[in-house]
């Protein structure tokens, strides 16, 4: 998840609190529509569970504070009906400790396990998820997207979350690979030893790659799966910190990667700073463009290519350009990106072409309230008479997504067995807050740069990218332009665009065309 930057803050703070939470049928970049089912399955009831815990043997440290309520691991063995046939398969909530140098425990990260019952290690990929913030818990693409159990929101209000329900996942990526799913330390249940350390010790782009790093390594090693093929799977965020983690891998446990897949990915923290880069407000407007043709049935292949070429041609022109000439010339192109986004044509003059998706008089249209995340979703606006933007909730990340946190802690103690008094941190704004977004020598990492490095020096290294057309805050544009300015390795780099928006796969017939897509990228 990724939160979007306020306009009237100073710049790096606009850019730096974009990036928090990091959608029916498939629209894929080749042009075609798809709408194919993909086949029912069920969950059975787990068997009684076993527990271990391997950090509380005597010559073990004892933990105090949060890291003392997490209990022991958690094993069960459940079946997964999936096509006509059962898929046997161990599920295991429970920690990985990490240690400083002196060989004290620093935290204790949280991860659920799925693994396939009698899958051969050295040909069964295990891919390794993580959602995105920073701050955000791995819950969402456990629950939403890719685990056994899916929540669902009510088909005839997507944005009930107070009626969501847990049952069997038809789009499960359990066929196709193990999955390990990660919270970063400071959300789900992943704690810090010493909590008063841990924005120096953790909160940090560099910081978190590195412990996430160490983490999927003493995973690895603890489940003998050196030989197997590994992938990461970050959203939102979860992309730059899947460029970051990839390379720490590589760079600091000796580990090459098969495959990144990245779901709404934020690839270039100055690249969703559309109130001062022109080049962002271009990778914008097609998605503002798309949330209206959407909303009026006219979403086709053509006029998302003549909207793409827009963009980067006139608009970013006239953007990059002196301001018009004449006010004919000027109100003119105020009237297209009107037009175009379906916004009041005085609110795109008084923004001088570059309409702000997070402020309220942008989102605000006949008494409803759209969301940053879902260009096409809205809720009643609790302020239509108008309010500061800093007041302005938006539906999704202060509304029906929080339901994947509490729906996280029934499904973890109830079906997995893992129970404790700590409550499950889906979204910490604190830790997104205190983020670090500085690299070596940067104000702010550069992810593009280590990307191309990933492609070179990796040549088999391969990209699955998938974008909502609807989300205002790590729009489509972005992830198809940096693809096309990939100089090594853009034909190992595989674009999808789905209707949805950030959270793509809250919409069934998405999320079953990215389970489909995703299960033909990891079996090649």
């Amino acid at each position: 998840m990724v939160t979007h930057p306020r306009r009237h803050a100073g710049t790096r703070k606009r850019v730096l609190n974009r990036v928090l939470l990091c959608a029916t049928t498939l629209f894929v970049t080749s042009g075609l529509f798809v709408t194919s089912a993909m086949p029912a399955m069920a969950l059975d009831k787990p068997h009684p569970v076993q527990k271990t815990d391997p950090d509380k043997s005597d010559d073990k440290p004892k933990m105090t504070g949060s890291a003392a309520l997490l209990p022991a691991d958690s094993v069960t063995h459940q079946t997964l009906t999936s096509g006509g046939k059962q898929l046997g398969y161990t599920a295991h909530a429970g920690t990985l400790t990490l240690r400083d140098d002196k060989g004290e425990p620093t935290a204790r990260v949280f991860y659920v396990s799925y693994t396939l019952d009698g899958g051969q290690a050295d040909k069964r990929p295990v891919s390794f998820f993580f959602n995105g913030g920073p701050g955000g818990g791995s819950a969402y693409l456990n629950l939403g997207a890719a685990g056994p159990t899916a929540l669902t929101m009510p088909a005839g209000n997507p944005t009930d979350g107070a009626n969501a329900k847990l049952g069997p996942n038809p789009d499960s990526w359990l066929a196709a690979t193990d999955m390990v799913f990660i919270d970063a330390i400071g959300t789900g249940y992943s704690v810090p030893v010493k909590p008063d350390t841990a924005d120096k010790m953790f909160y940090g782009t560099k910081a978190d790659a590195r412990a996430f790093a160490k983490a999927i390594s003493l995973w690895i090693g603890a489940n003998g799966r050196h030989a197997s093929p590994h992938y990461l799977v970050g959203e939102s965020y979860g992309g730059i910190r899947s460029i970051e983690v990839a390379t720490a891998l590589q760079q600091q446990q000796n580990m090459i990667l098969n495959g990144i897949i990245m779901i709404s990915p934020a690839l270039e923290m100055k690249l969703l700073d559309a109130a001062n880069n022109p080049l962002a407000s271009a990778m914008l407007l097609p998605s503002l463009e798309a949330s209206r043709l959407d909303m009026q049935h006219k979403l086709t292949p053509d006029a998302i290519e003549d909207s793409y070429r827009y963009a980067f041609g006139p608009y970013l022109t006239t953007l990059a350009a002196p301001l018009p000439a004449s006010s004919d010339d000027a109100r003119g192109f105020y009237a297209e990106v009107a037009a175009r986004t379906g916004l009041d044509p005085a609110i795109v003059a008084r923004e001088r072409g570059t309409p702000d998706p997070q402020a309220h008089d942008v989102r605000s249209r006949n008494g409803r309230l759209f969301s940053l995340y879902d260009g096409t979703l809205s809720i009643a606006d609790p302020f239509p008479e108008g309010i500061d933007n800093s007041d302005s909730p938006d539906p999704v990340l202060f509304g029906f997504g929080r339901a994947y946190g509490n729906a996280f802690e029934g499904y973890a103690a109830q079906t997995l067995g893992f129970h404790t008094e700590l409550t499950y941190d889906l979204l910490d704004l604190k830790v997104n807050s205190a983020w670090d977004y500085r690299g070596e020598g940067e104000p702010v990492a550069s992810e593009i740069p280590q990307l191309r490095k990933l492609l070179a020096l990796n040549p088999t290294l391969r990209v699955f990218i998938a974008n909502g057309y609807f989300d205002l805050v790590c729009p489509f544009a972005s992830s198809r332009w940096v693809a096309e300015h990939i100089p090594v390795g853009r034909d190992r780099i595989d674009l999808h665009v789905y209707p949805g928006g950030h959270m793509l796969y809250t919409r069934p017939a998405s999320r079953a065309a990215l389970s489909r897509d995703v299960k033909a990228f990891l079996t090649p």
